[in-house]
């Protein structure tokens, strides 16, 4: 859920000086509750979002084996195949790659479970051992209470969306999901190695499709993304404005901050993953939806966009332009693989495959 590989992050994934003590972890057995969203940090540590207790933990994988240039995996039927490796009918969650090696972990949950798996070039699949790793955490602040709630006629779990996504980017981890209190859409930055978890900041958006602000639904998926050499966050919602966060506001902010729907891409829909790209000397990001296909959407113009304030009604569509790519169905999960690259997690005749495809 994913990703942008910066120049600071690659540099820190090839230099084999920092040990796991520089980014303090510690030997022990990480009591994961659940697992969630994913994401890669320094040398071969893996962030896991674990949404039951709300706690992002800091792992380190010993995954160093593997070059992500050449690296080329295609799986039939994975789903099962994962079942195998854990003893049990998993889902699967979310997956991230190395950027280094090229492996790619996904995390699970099996009979009520969490785990984390491992598949390496060759397309071996192994259980990630979480029993006296190194590993840190971080707990976050105004986490929404794990229980049961009513909001007009649905009723839901807000704790269960207390984390939705992860990235690390310049040193820290950002995260995404709902809080306590008031405005519960929420992002936070987390420094690593972690200290505190910092209490996150509500997100407010203008819903185009719904015609108002909102800032109670979480974000699903978001890419940091360099716009005009300033960090931002591209973020998409369901039902599903796209919308821009500056990280300087999120920095700036005490309590709550205003984004910028720079699209609107279709009502009746929830985005499932993004990752951010470069082709051609452009740059653009690529959403997969659970209705609409996966969108390739242009990032020209980003900086001009002032956002949008008007409806769009009837499942129309406005803001930063994009052409479905019809070559990719059924794709669940994705992530980038190499520069030229992605590897995705397709829902094809009932079964999951994984498989790296060229990045359109």
């Amino acid at each position: 859920m994913k990703r942008l590989f910066t120049t600071a992050l690659l540099a820190a994934l090839c230099c084999s000086a920092a040990s796991a003590a520089d980014w303090g972890l510690k030997a022990g057995s990480p009591k994961l509750q659940s697992a969630g969203p994913l994401a890669f940090g320094p040398d071969d540590v893996l962030f896991v979002g674990d949404t039951k207790s709300a706690t992002v933990f800091a792992i380190a994988t010993g995954n160093t084996e593997g070059d992500a240039a050449q690296a080329k995996i295609n799986l039939e039927n994975v789903g099962s195949l994962v079942s195998d490796v854990v003893g049990a009918e998993a889902t699967i969650n979310d997956l991230v790659t190395n950027p280094n090696t090229g492996n790619v972990f996904a995390s699970v949950t099996a009979s009520g479970k969490p785990a984390i798996v491992q598949i390496n070039g060759a397309g071996k699949i192994s259980k990630l051992d979480l029993a006296n790793v190194k590993f840190s955490s971080a707990t976050l602040e105004d986490a929404p209470e794990d229980k049961v709630v009513r909001r007009g006629r649905r009723s839901s779990n807000p704790r269960e969306q207390a984390i939705t996504d992860l990235a690390f980017f310049e040193g820290k981890v950002l995260v995404s999901g709902l809080r306590s209190g008031a405005a519960p859409s929420s992002v936070r930055e987390v420094a690593f190695p972690f200290s505190k978890a910092d209490k996150g900041v509500g997100v407010q958006i203008f819903h185009a499709a719904h015609g108002r602000d909102e800032d109670y639904s979480a974000l699903r998926t978001f890419v940091p993304l360099m716009i005009d050499g300033k960090p931002n966050l591209l973020a998409a919602y369901t039902c599903t404005p796209l919308v821009k966060i500056p990280l300087e506001d999120i920095r700036k902010a005490t309590d709550r901050i205003t984004a910028t729907t720079v699209a609107e891409l279709g009502n009746r829909n929830r985005p499932l993953d993004m990752i951010s790209y470069s082709k051609g000397g452009a740059e653009y990001l690529l959403l997969s939806n659970s209705a609409r296909g996966v969108m390739k959407i242009t990032t020209k113009g980003l900086k001009a966009n002032d956002g949008l304030t008007e409806r769009v009604s009837g499942g129309g569509v406005a803001g930063q332009t994009y052409e479905t790519v019809e070559s990719l169905q059924g794709v669940v999960q994705m992530d980038k693989l190499n520069d030229g690259n992605a590897v995705v997690l397709l829902e094809q005749d009932g079964k999951l495959n994984l498989k790296t495809v060229a990045l359109p």
